[in-house]
């Protein structure tokens, strides 16, 4: 099975971040796409109590559907990824409803990928800010994130709902989702 092995990590400066990539040898393989998420569960929360996700993505054009098994987080998360790709997702959404899943979280951003033959690092705007992913063997891993200038006490293991939640609590926002839209209503003006 193939085994995703990653570190998350705040994004100050995109800018210097993208000249950095270059600088080490990593050429741009996606533009800045937009991306749709959204995590299945079964009622009572079965998936995230044994660790796991079911996801269904949408990725410019291209449908995704994802399965994550319960990881291991060391200096890295590691975990066992299988993905295919869905030529209709939302008929796919009612196959899984039918089955008894719901969603349970939903999330965009925009990414652009990176690689340099070995490994990938994308670059993703969040609604909550802007955060990088390094994802390949873990000694590339930490060879890659010392080019570009990212110490490892700034590596981030949580999940892209894990930072939703801690966010939405330091916050005190109200949002249920980690939409454009669901955030910038939430900081709308009365």
């Amino acid at each position: 099975m193939p085994n995703e092995v990653e570190i998350k990590f705040r994004i100050d400066d995109v800018r210097a971040l993208t000249r950095r990539l270059r600088a080490s040898g990593f050429e741009q393989v996606t533009t800045r796409t937009y991306e749709s998420n959204t995590l299945y569960d079964l009622p009572g929360g079965t998936l995230r109590k044994r660790g796991e996700l079911l996801r269904l993505r949408k990725y410019g054009s291209t449908w995704l559907l994802t399965h994550k098994a319960k990881g291991k987080v060391t200096r890295h998360k590691s975990r066992v990824e299988t993905q295919t790709e869905i030529k209709d997702g939302g008929k796919l959404h009612e196959i899984l409803q039918a089955l008894g899943y719901i969603p349970s979280f939903r999330y965009e951003k925009f990414r652009a990928e990176w690689s340099d033959g070995k490994g990938h690092v994308v670059l993703d705007e969040t609604p909550i800010g802007f955060f990088g992913e390094i994802e390949g063997p873990a000694r590339w891993i930490d060879q890659s994130a010392r080019k570009l200038g990212i110490d490892r006490k700034s590596y981030i293991t949580a999940s892209y709902a894990e930072l939703f939640y801690s966010w939405k609590k330091r916050t005190q926002s109200a949002v249920n989702e980690m939409t454009f839209q669901a955030i910038r209503r939430s900081k709308a003006p009365d």
